[in-house]
């Protein structure tokens, strides 16, 4: 699809249209629902401007547009993108300031607080996607919750996606404990390697 022009006329009337590249980029998205776009593309969509990274970037963690890099998908290329669904996520960093973001991920391990999985690694229930990580509320904005801390928690991209007003209790320490007891020596051994890495000596 030819990449709309920056200052193309509006259908309704003749006055030219001059968006900025972030628009541009969303409708260019949205037109293109299960395609794979490359940097070439896209950068040509933002009218060459510098920064059109930063708007996709902008896309996804402001809007909340599930726009995927080869860091969610492993059969995506460096430099390529794909948007599946033209409904855009919770943008939680809309409401929630960087500094409590890096805060509640932080606190929470870099680690999806429903499954467990880690972000970065290839996530444990989609091997084609590499884990992403998202804020959460513990208890929902529609039944009360507010954006303070203590009512965030992170939440990878999978588990966020059945997780509308649904909170998984945390195991206590004697469930848990008869888990690890449960598992096989090898996974043990995994478990020991995470907690000495969690928390060095």
């Amino acid at each position: 699809m030819k990449p709309p022009s920056p200052n193309s006329k509006s259908p309704k009337d003749s006055r030219p249209v001059n968006r900025g590249a972030k628009a541009r980029l969303r409708a260019h998205f949205l037109a293109n629902l299960g395609k794979v776009m490359g940097s070439d593309e896209l950068r040509q969509v933002a009218n060459n401007q510098s920064e059109w990274a930063r708007r996709i970037r902008e896309l996804r963690n402001e809007e909340g547009y599930q726009i995927l890099t080869h860091n969610d998908r492993s059969e995506l290329k460096p430099g390529q993108y794909l948007l599946e669904t033209p409904k855009p996520l919770p943008a939680f960093a809309r409401q929630i300031s960087k500094e409590t973001r890096a805060f509640v991920l932080d606190r929470n391990g870099f680690t999806c607080q429903m499954c467990g999985a880690v972000a970065g690694e290839v996530h444990p229930y989609d091997a084609t996607r590499k884990t992403r990580l998202h804020l959460g509320h513990i208890i929902d904005k529609s039944m009360g919750g507010t954006d303070e801390p203590a009512n965030l928690k992170a939440i990878c991209s999978v588990c966020n996606e059945g997780a509308s007003n649904v909170t998984l209790a945390r195991p206590d320490l004697q469930k848990l404990l008869v888990q690890v007891r449960r598992a096989t020596a090898q996974d043990q051994r995994e478990v020991l390697r995470w907690l000495q890495k969690k928390f060095p000596a």
